[in-house]
């Protein structure tokens, strides 16, 4: 039997793995990834082949995934890279499994606890819209208010990149309108944002309610600061008293966690990881990765079963 190759062992009725380029070449095929996300796949299963070959283990179990997952811990590894390691390794059994190839023995296992500075807190659905609903659009400011958490909800903005916001940032590429933005660590507005019809039609609402041809998209309606260019301090202040007003008072939701909320809610609605991850302008593919754990607790409806058996 080639070590090689995956094969059944049709005398012990067990399925054996090898360390194999061409499978892993099949799956990073499946994927269809970007170039940063194969380096990442290929780096996190080589290193857990080279695991179960070390181990002598052709046939690995459930127990040898946890068995890794203690051996990343042991060898130093911050509790985000075992998490992403452990994401890897459930996505390729996933894939090995629906394929009939092998399988699934790491489905939900977890990867390491996060503390609180890993752990991103995100709005659902239903309290994204009650954060807008409530917010008076008939005035300058409300106008205002919602078109910033309209925008940042839905393209994952910073309050730095809202703030720096022109008016002619605004354009078409192709047939849809964009925001060209300036972000982290950039010093030109190379990058854009798509901006949803729901979205442009916000930001066109509050313009139109303005008395003067800002060049800032986004200016301050006080009486000290009318018509200045909105801080990051004065954007993030705007979203946080929105969702404290919608009775979402927690020091965990800040502006920030609009940006989380575009990154999980794409992830839910079908989006894939490497979509996600231009989506968010993330460097490295480990950081978008994170946000898997808000879509696989999402899908879990365990209460759901519990309440239905019940009432």
């Amino acid at each position: 039997m080639n070590e090689n190759t995956i094969v059944k062992h049709r005398e012990n009725n067990e399925m054996m793995l090898g360390n194999n380029d061409d499978l892993l070449g099949q799956y990073i095929a499946y994927v269809d990834a970007s170039k940063a996300t194969i380096a990442t796949y290929k780096r996190t299963l080589k290193q857990f082949f080279s695991y179960l070959s070390e181990h002598d283990i052709k046939a690995p179990q459930r127990e040898d995934v946890l068995s890794f997952r203690e051996y990343l811990k042991e060898s130093g590894r911050k509790p985000t890279t075992v998490q992403n390691y452990i994401i890897v390794v459930r996505q390729f059994f996933k894939w090995t499994a629906q394929a009939g190839i092998y399988p699934d023995i790491a489905n939900r296992i977890k990867g390491a606890k996060l503390n609180h500075a890993h752990k991103k807190d995100y709005l659902t659905q239903s309290q994204v819209k009650d954060v807008l609903k409530q917010i008076d659009i008939t005035t300058v400011k409300g106008a205002r208010d919602y078109a910033i958490i309209a925008l940042m909800v839905t393209t994952g903005l910073r309050t730095i990149e809202v703030a720096r916001a022109n008016m002619d940032d605004i354009r078409n590429v192709g047939d849809s309108p964009v925001l060209y933005i300036q972000g982290k660590g950039k010093e030109e507005k190379t990058d854009y944002v798509k901006l949803p019809l729901q979205v442009f039609k916000a930001l066109m609402y509050y313009r139109s309610k303005l008395a003067d041809n800002y060049e800032k998209l986004f200016v301050s309606t006080s009486n000290n600061n009318k018509g200045k260019a909105l801080t990051t301090f004065s954007v993030s202040d705007i979203a946080k008293q929105a969702m404290k007003r919608a009775g979402y008072d927690s020091p965990r939701l800040t502006a920030h966690s609009l940006r989380h909320t575009a990154g999980t809610l794409n992830l839910m609605n079908g989006g894939t990881l490497e979509e996600t991850q231009q989506l968010l302008r993330h460097t490295d593919i480990n950081t978008t990765m994170i946000y898997l754990h808000h879509l696989e607790r999402a899908d879990n409806k365990s209460e759901e079963r519990i309440a239905n058996s019940i009432f």
